[in-house]
């Protein structure tokens, strides 16, 4: 574990392509065992139980309610129809939902558990801490200002760490000698991916490919619902680089941001993350498992602003990881997908070797989002810092300056929430020389109520 990571943790705490699944008991797919959060067959829910599921409803139909101010906090609902309905029409103030949230964290304090399993456990204390956020989120409306680390803190749990200048300046020196050219660095680098971008007209074939190899390869490791499936589709006018929308039911809408020239690194990276092992098998398994399987209805609904959101992006970088050991993905990309978008695949190593250095530069974007919230440095400044010590073209950084402005503090939760469900994996035993055991806390992760809290317990 990285001195970063071990402070990180001591701080926190359409083209429609149709992508079908396979039923779990395919031939050649065991699967890991995740039904951990499944059910006992024929037990009555307790006393405790029963309380803990009037709160979830009420949790439900509280965030639902804020969706009406807030248009962006509801990132999926499957819940009742009616609930959602009734939100519509009642359309509750802010102040009344605060005022409703607030009780319900003490009720849950309050609750005797003792006895119950850990599951239970992990239950009441993601309730609490997404209604804390809810909370948060009804004081921003309202007009409250936070700073960057203090609203990450409330509306995901954590803190990304502070980097200067010169930390950023010492990487990139270590960059400069293996890219090739005149100018700056950022100039080199943005010339030398220039040359793997994936031509407009073979996108559909290259991420068709790496959708189905990255779906292969979940199915070998977890179990799936039989019907589960998603389509993808390609948009343009959009701050992100892409988005999956879960419909419910194990169908998701996955949509690609073409605005921007698409390198090759994406489509294992947004199949992934996006797919399989992301956003897509994260919610299908917390769908079956918790939501249909135990009838917790709060996981029928996602708010987006939420401690959710460390886990959820966190897992969904991590999983492209899980999915490709580096040399494994190494000989897909050289062997299929380079070739499929007409690159040379003899360029690939070359071309990860340059990548791997520049992935360390990660952090760079927090810092920028950071000192531009909080008012140190303006939208140029901030397009410029992306610029130099984030590699970004800048068109890039006035992309995601774009994806600030909208989404503010939620940058974290990619590298962040990456590094701390990486070092939680690999605390477990999950590591890189392991690759079942790695699957199998990464499957119970999945499909748990775990957040930030419950990784820095364990």
């Amino acid at each position: 574990m990285s001195r970063v990571t071990r402070w990180l943790l001591l701080e926190l705490f359409a083209f429609g392509i149709g992508v079908s699944g396979c039923a779990p008991g395919d031939p050649g797919a065991p699967g890991v065992d995740v039904t951990a959060a499944a059910p006992v067959a024929g037990t009555e829910p307790g006393e405790a139980e029963t309380g803990m599921n009037r709160m979830a409803e009420a949790y439900v139909r509280l965030a639902l309610a804020l969706g009406r101010h807030d248009a962006d906090y509801v990132d999926a609902y499957s819940g009742p129809d009616e609930w959602k309905a009734s939100a519509e029409r009642e359309r509750k103030p802010l102040a009344t939902i605060r005022g409703e949230a607030a009780p319900l964290i003490d009720r849950l304090a309050r609750l005797d558990l003792s006895g119950e399993q850990e599951i239970v456990r992990l239950r009441r204390e993601y309730l609490s801490k997404q209604l804390q956020a809810m909370i948060t989120r009804v004081d921003m409306q309202q007009g409250a200002r936070l700073s960057f680390d203090e609203e990450s803190r409330a509306l995901y749990g954590a803190v990304s760490p502070h980097h200067p200048e010169s930390h950023y300046q010492a990487l990139l020196e270590r960059l400069e000698a293996k890219l090739p050219g005149e100018g700056s660095v950022v100039e080199r680098y943005v010339r030398f991916k220039e040359a793997y971008v994936i031509p407009p007209e073979r996108l559909n074939e290259v991420f068709s490919a790496a959708i189905e190899e990255a779906r292969r390869r979940t199915r070998q490791h977890l179990d799936l619902p039989e019907r589960e499936s998603f389509v993808v589709g390609y948009v343009t006018g959009k701050p992100w680089s892409g988005y999956n929308w879960y419909k419910g039911n194990g169908h998701s809408l996955i949509e690609v941001n073409t605005d921007l020239p698409i390198h090759i690194d994406r489509a294992v990276d947004l199949a992934c993350h996006e797919g399989y092992p992301g956003h897509h098998v994260y919610n299908v398994l917390l769908e079956h498992h918790l939501a249909k399987g135990r009838g917790w209805v709060e996981f029928s609904i996602y708010p987006l602003f939420s401690p959710q959101s460390l886990i959820s992006e966190g897992s969904a970088n991590f999983g492209r990881e899980v999915a490709f050991a580096p040399d494994e993905r190494l000989a897909f990309e050289r062997d299929v997908l380079f070739p499929l978008a007409g690159l040379d695949p003899q360029g690939v190593e070359r071309y990860y070797e340059v990548l791997d250095l520049a992935k360390e530069l990660r952090y760079a974007g927090n810092d920028a989002a950071r000192r531009y919230l909080d008012g140190e440095i303006d939208k140029r400044e901030a397009v410029e810092f992306l610029n130099r010590y984030a590699l970004m073209s800048t068109d890039h950084a006035e992309q995601r300056i774009e994806f600030i402005d909208k989404y503010r503090s939620y940058v974290i939760n990619y590298n962040l929430g990456e590094d701390l469900v990486k070092a939680y994996i690999e605390g477990r035993g999950g590591t890189a020389g392991d690759a079942a055991k790695r699957w199998q806390e990464f499957g119970r992760l999945l499909a748990s109520p775990r957040l930030l809290s419950g990784l820095g317990a364990s």
